[in-house]
């Protein structure tokens, strides 16, 4: 497979991921490009290595240069660090960003035991890394949002019963332990309509296109925070609900990582953008806008 390499320095890459394929395996067992576990299937830093040995004196595995992840039938937008220096800045830049958004105190005064180098308690430097580093996607729920912004201010954490979900819950919520705070935000692009479509059933099902832009990292945090509102990702099988139905031609979920700026060793400020791929667009042409 060959990999869009949207930009490259001698400390970071941005490569355009495509769905369908896993950022990097769960455990360092088996190994990476060599298991003789079967069946095995190269992840992106599998990939990646192929192409750039020298990765693998990043970090450690099975991460290695990974700063954040996208889920497997997630596309856009995905950094990786190409040198220890690139890594470690990296990393402060993004767990500053989170950092500086949550308002959960005993969170903030364990993030030093979690992550020791980002920037400490609300250190100066905190707020200006947060400014320069926006992430955004591109997604299509289920169902019509009516207002054309909001925001999504949970506490997240994984769901009772199955260890593959994240659940949110209420600010308020003390039912358990380790839950992260989580805050999505989201602005409409556009409504739609459509008669066609699995689960349709002679009835016309309706889906918004939103621009969503994440303030903290957390596991599945749009997925999960969609199926919160009750607008679950259209196509997500985890996520979904049993009677949400899935536009025609669309076998993933639509979630698409398009935009991400940050600033680079240099001290530049970088952008990289990513278009909707060829098959979300098809689906958009199939719908009706409201």
């Amino acid at each position: 497979m060959d990999l869009k390499i949207l930009y490259e320095d001698s400390d970071v890459l941005a490569v355009d991921k495509p769905a369908g394929i896993v950022v990097f395996p769960e455990s360092t067992s088996p190994g990476l490009i060599d298991s003789k576990a079967k069946p095995y299937y190269k992840t992106l830093i599998d990939l990646l290595i192929e192409k750039y040995p020298k990765l693998v004196d990043v970090g450690r595995p099975p991460r290695y240069g990974i700063v954040h992840r996208l889920d497997k039938d997630t596309s856009g937008i995905l950094l990786v660090a190409k040198s220890t220096e690139g890594l470690i800045f990296l990393q402060k830049e993004f767990s500053a960003h989170t950092f500086s958004s949550i308002s959960n105190s005993e969170e903030r005064e364990s993030w030093d035991e979690i992550s020791p180098t980002p920037l400490g308690r609300g250190g100066k430097n905190s707020p200006a890394l947060e400014k320069k580093l926006e992430k955004k996607y591109i997604a299509l729920c289920y169902g019509v949002i009516k207002e054309d912004s909001g925001t999504i201010h949970t506490l997240i954490g994984r769901a009772k019963g199955d260890p593959r979900k994240q659940a949110a819950h209420s600010l308020e919520y003390k039912g358990k332990t380790g839950l992260r705070e989580a805050i999505t935000e989201y602005k409409v692009i556009e409504r739609y309509t459509s008669d066609k479509g699995q689960g349709t059933r002679d009835k016309k099902n309706e889906y918004t296109l939103l621009e969503v832009q994440i303030k903290t990292g957390r596991k599945h945090q749009i997925r999960c925070h969609l199926a919160y509102i009750h607008h679950p990702v259209a196509g997500d099988k985890m996520y979904g609900f049993k009677d949400s139905s899935i536009p025609e031609n669309l076998h993933r979920q639509f979630l698409h990582a398009s935009y991400l700026k940050i600033t680079l060793l240099n001290g530049n400020i970088k952008e990289f953008y990513s278009d909707l791929p060829e098959e979300l667009s098809k689906v958009l042409k199939n719908l009706s806008p409201d």
